[in-house]
């Protein structure tokens, strides 16, 4: 059954036009997987019909302080932790207060520390969450480390004592918890915001992300065997410009007890040539960067997804050729510099649509991108700047690219009308009508309490306050309500009206074909409609004849006689059938010898028009000779005088 069918424009729109390198252009089975972990984590549990029980997720019963807060940092600590259970940590110097889980789950979160360790006990209470230190030979603290006991227990991992030592061989780069580092929340988030979900072999070569206490104070480097973050993801770490597989800088004497093979082997690359061996180098050491990561990723990286070198090599340093987006997103240029190929389609693709909806609603269109390039400018200025906007991706679509309507009325962004440039007048009658009723609840309160102390006063005020805007809420949501079921009904009144019109046309029009294909009731001539044309005329010729028979007879013959009125009627057809006679004689000489026999029917309609002509010109003649002859009667004359 399908208990909630919805589209989820995010991933609508990944799949639609982000391309393959998109983080949410997910597959029908890694969608699956996603929302199968999903469920073990935070499902309520239920039972369907056929009486199969989903369980319940770890954190189901959770309730109290937080709740949503942990089922995050459940969720993302897993997509971050390797097989065997430990939760991949980030690098760089940490308060020993809150230690370096509760580092990595703040930059997982985008919290604080002391709020991510608050978090990470609520876990470790819940009994998720595993944490200890590893125990080293010199009996010292040694590194702090993170076990998500349900990826350990799916893996089907041995759970061994969180103190016990992993053995040296997994320490691959690891930093002790008051080295000196970068700290900042934009990297690490970049960073750990890759899935660390990959196999039981890589799993095992890999380390934490922490040194030991006796190493030098240098930044994290990425790991030998498996590389975590891939290449085009890079930050700017430094030592990213040593090779494509992740080596970091090594000590001078780390190699002296090694062979000379085994040093050799394990030597980088670019340790032949280079300026400090004392060679020129042949080409650009971005070139060779590029070089070695391509063939590292293809060796044995990590695989980039179909479309990423296209997406990377369509990236644009200079604005769009549009002079129209140009001229808005002039402000944030420097923010465009720093967005992928595939962000400046996208965020190109917005500001042509935001372009078009401004020029839709201002008298001058042509006002709408230096509109817009004052919109950028003011969402700057609240911003502080340029360089204090970590992802200009999110704050280009999230932020600047969005009216922020204070008002009911779409012409308003901020309190500022689109169309004037100037103050919303509705805005201004929102806060009158907000500050009118604070001060109405407000002498209420001083009329019905009057001995409170301003703490206790402010306190009434201001539940009283809340109480009214829930009631307002409320009758705002009845009202919206209200309209989407009249907007219904008169959707659904016009339908039915519409399919009525609709079966009436087609019931005329089925009517009306039967009508057309009956024969003449004359002459026998199909598909007239029950009568051609030639008969309709002789039709009104006949009762036209009949007409002007009986008005001759009103003056001339004894209308109480009925023989004297058919002889009076049968000269005149006479006298009609003679003029039609002499008519068509006339319309033969004007016709081409052989035309009239061409086509009988046209020529059979031909005369019985002509004859219809002929009838309505004598017809008059007829109506005032007898109009005449009545005038002059004595009855006519006694009439006339009484009048």
């Amino acid at each position: 059954m399908t208990g909630l069918d919805c589209l989820v424009m995010p991933l609508w729109n990944a799949r639609k036009g982000g391309g393959a390198a998109h983080p949410l252009a997910l597959s029908k089975v890694e969608l699956a997987v996603l929302l199968r972990l999903i469920e073990a984590l935070f499902s309520p549990g239920w039972t369907l019909e056929d009486g199969s029980v989903i369980p319940a997720g770890l954190l189901a019963g959770r309730t109290g302080k937080g709740p949503a807060t942990d089922g995050l940092g459940l969720l993302l600590m897993v997509l971050n932790t390797r097989a065997s259970g430990w939760l991949l940590l980030c690098g760089g110097s940490v308060r020993s207060k809150e230690g370096r889980g509760a580092a990595t789950l703040a930059r997982l979160l985008g919290c604080s520390p002391s709020g991510a360790r608050k978090v990470l006990a609520r876990l470790t209470e819940a009994g998720v969450v595993a944490r200890g230190r590893e125990a080293t030979e010199t009996r010292m603290r040694g590194r702090g480390r993170v076990m998500l006991l349900p990826v350990a227990r799916a893996y089907g991992r041995v759970l061994a004592p969180v103190e016990a030592s992993s053995g040296p061989e997994t320490i691959v780069s690891q930093r002790p918890d008051g080295a000196v580092g970068d700290h900042a929340p934009d990297q690490g988030a970049a960073v750990l915001g890759i899935s660390g979900l990959c196999g039981a072999e890589a799993v095992e070569r890999a380390g934490d992300g922490e040194r030991p206490d006796g190493a030098e104070l240098h930044a994290d480097h990425a790991c030998v065997a498996t590389p975590v973050v891939p290449p085009q993801l890079s930050c700017g770490f430094s030592g990213e410009v040593r090779g494509g597989e992740g080596r970091r800088p090594e000590r001078a004497c780390v190699r002296e007890g090694q062979s000379a093979d085994a040093a050799a082997a394990s030597s980088p690359p670019v340790a032949e040539v280079g300026p400090l061996r004392g060679e020129r180098p042949k080409e650009s050491p971005v070139d060779e960067r590029d070089g070695q990561r391509a063939g590292g990723a293809g060796a044995g990286g990590r695989q980039k997804p179909v479309g990423w070198d296209k997406a990377q090599r369509q990236r644009r340093v200079g604005l769009p050729a549009d002079l129209r987006v140009r001229v808005a997103l002039g402000p944030v240029a420097g923010l465009w510099e720093r967005l992928s190929g595939w962000q400046q389609d996208q965020v190109e693709a917005a500001a042509q649509a935001e372009l078009t909806r401004l020029a839709g609603m201002l008298m001058r269109p042509d006002l709408a991108p230096q509109l817009l390039a004052d919109r950028f400018t003011d969402r700057l200025e609240e911003t502080g700047g340029e360089a204090l906007v970590d992802r200009p991706y999110p704050w280009l679509t999230r932020r600047g690219l969005v009216q922020r309507q204070a008002c009911s009325d779409r012409r308003c962004d901020d309190g500022i009308r689109l169309d004037t440039g100037g103050e919303c007048e509705n805005c201004y009658n929102v806060v009158h009508i907000r500050r009118a009723r604070r001060a109405k609840i407000a002498a209420e309160v001083d009329r019905q309490l009057p001995g409170l102390t301003i703490g206790e006063r402010r306190q009434v005020l201001e539940e009283r306050l809340r109480e009214q805007a829930a009631i307002e809420a409320e009758n705002f949501v009845c009202r919206r309500e209200q309209a989407r079921a009249e907007q219904a009904r008169r959707d659904a009144a016009r339908a039915a009206a519409q399919e009525r019109t609709e079966c009436e046309r087609q019931a005329a029009a089925a009517a009306d074909a039967v009508h057309q294909a009956l024969p003449c009731e004359d002459c026998g001539q199909g598909k007239t409609a029950g009568l051609c044309e030639a008969c309709g005329y002789r039709r009104r010729t006949e009762a036209l004849i009949v007409e002007a028979g009986l008005v001759a007879a009103t003056w001339v013959a004894a209308l109480n006689d009925p023989g004297d009125v058919a002889g009076l009627t049968a000269d005149v057809r006479a006298s009609l059938e003679a003029d039609i006679e002499r008519a068509r004689r006339q319309f033969l000489e004007l016709m081409e010898p052989g035309e009239p026999d061409t086509d009988p029917a046209l020529r059979a309609s031909a005369f019985a028009f002509n004859a219809l002509q002929t009838v309505e010109q004598a017809l008059p003649e007829y109506r005032s000779s007898a109009l005449g002859q009545l005038g002059r009667t004595e009855e006519a004359e006694a009439e006339a005088r009484r009048a």
